[in-house]
């Protein structure tokens, strides 16, 4: 499956590492783990990361983002990483780059780059990169395999959500090869400041039902910005509130910003991506996004969500 990324890499003495805005540890395991790799087993090569920056999963950027100039992209290789639309990509700059490549997990939405690597199967945009090391039998280090294990945790739910299979206890295994401190990982990612639990119940008291008992929450932008915390936590971070509701199959999570209505959709059952994909969004069939226009559009996909059949 990796063949042909493996001889992009090789043709390529600059690659640079895109992944979506936003992101989550999946994202940032993904693009730090494959820099690690690459450093390790390319050392003649330049890699570079780039994108926004995350406070949630701040802790994983190490040294943080590079800051490179558009020129750098001449003859480079761009290589976009957990992202299924090219909307979606942190810093367009990828379209410069001599050739580009994809590997995800998400749903297939659209081409957006010239070599297409794509598998459902896997829970993890770092299971796919724990994969490729497997399969081109590179080198992996402590660091890299930290990032990968990381990102692992955090898209499967801690190994809880339906996507985990016996295929990412394989490749976990296969990470935990290398040393490096789990301990230190879970307490970064689940030891959380008070304000944080507080900020938690407020949004528990938050929490609605339509009459086909699908869960949400609406933060409008006033709102938002007066938490002081930012549109992560609020979106991504708060729209699990919902997910050990008894009886409750579907949930959603609304949160303005000043570029709109961004909608996180979850459901432990049932398979909601064509709602998101309704919406110009995507994901996975049971964790997805979109952003929207406004709360009139948002109220309509909340509908679209009540009315879901559920047969």
């Amino acid at each position: 499956m990796f063949e042909q990324l493996l001889q992009e890499i090789r043709n390529h003495s600059r690659i640079i590492l895109h992944r979506h805005s936003n992101p989550d540890g999946d994202a940032l395991g993904a693009q730090m783990g494959l820099k690690h790799i690459l450093k390790e087993n390319f050392p003649e090569k330049e890699i570079y990361v780039v994108g926004d920056s995350s406070r949630r999963y701040g802790f994983m950027e190490e040294e943080g983002m590079n800051e490179i100039p558009d020129d750098l992209y001449h003859g480079a290789l761009a290589i976009i990483l957990d992202t299924s639309a090219a909307a979606l990509i942190s810093d367009d700059r990828y379209r410069l780059a001599a050739r580009t490549a994809r590997v995800d997990h998400h749903i297939f939405c659209e081409k957006i780059a010239d070599l297409e690597i794509t598998d459902t199967s896997y829970e993890s945009c770092c299971g796919l990169i724990t994969e490729f090391v497997l399969e081109c039998g590179l080198t992996l280090s402590s660091a890299a395999a930290r990032a990968l294990y990381t990102g692992m945790v955090t898209d499967s739910g801690r190994f809880r959500y339906d996507s985990t299979t016996s295929n990412t206890f394989r490749l976990a295994s296969e990470l935990m090869k290398v040393p490096f401190d789990t301990g230190e990982i879970y307490g970064n990612l689940y030891a959380d400041d008070f304000s944080f639990i507080r900020l938690r119940a407020q949004f528990i008291l938050k929490i609605q039902f339509t009459g086909h008992r699908v869960a949400y929450i609406y933060t409008d932008r006033a709102e938002a910005e007066s938490y002081g915390v930012d549109t992560f936590t609020i979106s991504r971070g708060m729209v699990n509130t919902m997910g050990d509701i008894r009886g409750i199959d579907i949930w959603v999570n609304f949160t303005e910003t000043e570029n709109g209505v961004i909608a996180e959709l979850r459901s432990g059952r049932y398979n909601i991506n064509p709602v998101a994909t309704k919406y110009g969004g995507g994901g996975h069939a049971k964790a997805c996004g979109a952003t929207l226009k406004d709360r009139a559009e948002a109220m309509a996909m909340l509908e679209d969500l009540n009315a879901f059949d559920k047969e």
